[in-house]
């Protein structure tokens, strides 16, 4: 039997590539197809959160490929973007995708109806711009000076100039190797391989000129906001967070000065 691995350390960095790949990568990609699907429901609030999850495991699985120390991040994609400065290569995102990643790191954490939400414009145009230009970088493109067998080094170079020439070329051409978006859209018959191409003007077989975008505009109050003194009582059975439970508590006791004032 051929050894896969030339020594121990080099089975760790494989192993950990791996994980990128597997517990990241894959499962941010499945999360994008959820939002896909949330969004064409009108589900925002799902929308925002599987946005969320899809780009905090992109952004994770980026930092973990080149091996930043991200422990600290949990679920802060600001706090994973900002990490990326040590990569020995810049990000390149748009302005477009720029102002839906914060918008979604504002609030596409929140699970529950417990801080206002809203979504405005072309939204899952903005999910699928903002991921195809994160994913591209889901990828091995450093091996810490390792000697590669050649085949591993002509996938490594070759990894590397396409993600050169992304940026100039249909954004429907470029492919990660072995990525799942890339297995669905090689099979016709897989059942996730309509919602990821519905109207997508990044991922497909095919260059889009034209996209039929439907501009969406919804947002909702929770009702802490309406009715910030029922606090004390509603948290004698419904955890609320700390900093939300405080900026609630703060609402409350103004409306009370402005009453008694």
């Amino acid at each position: 039997m051929t050894n896969l691995f030339v020594d121990a350390q080099d089975k760790i960095d494989r192993c950990l590539n791996s994980f990128a790949t597997e517990s990241f990568r894959d499962q941010a990609d499945r999360d994008y197809i959820h939002a896909r699907l949330a969004c064409r429901s009108e589900l925002f609030p799902q929308f925002l959160w599987s946005s969320h999850q899809a780009l905090e495991k992109y952004l994770k699985a980026i930092l973990l490929y080149n091996r930043i120390e991200a422990t600290r991040v949990r679920h802060d994609i600001l706090g994973a973007l900002a990490l990326t400065r040590h990569l020995p290569f810049k990000i390149e995102l748009s302005n477009r995708s720029k102002r839906f990643l914060d918008h979604v790191a504002d609030l596409g954490e929140h699970r529950y109806l417990d801080v206002p939400y809203y979504v405005h414009g072309h939204v899952m145009v903005d999910l699928d711009l903002c991921v195809w230009e994160l994913r591209r970088y889901c990828q091995v493109l450093n091996v810490f000076g390792k000697a590669l067998p050649p085949i591993e080094e002509s996938l490594l170079q070759k990894a590397k100039t396409d993600l050169e020439l992304s940026g100039s070329q249909p954004r429907h051409l470029f492919r990660l190797h072995g990525g799942h978006l890339e297995k669905i859209l090689d099979n016709p018959r897989h059942p996730s391989r309509p919602p990821l191409v519905w109207n997508n003007p990044c991922y497909g077989v095919r260059a889009r000129k034209v996209i039929r975008a439907r501009a969406q505009m919804h947002a909702q109050n929770p009702l802490l906001l309406h009715y910030p003194e029922i606090l004390p009582e509603l948290q004698k059975y419904v955890f609320i967070p700390g900093s939300i439970a405080a900026s609630y508590r703060a609402l409350a006791n103004e409306a009370a000065k402005n009453t008694t004032s």
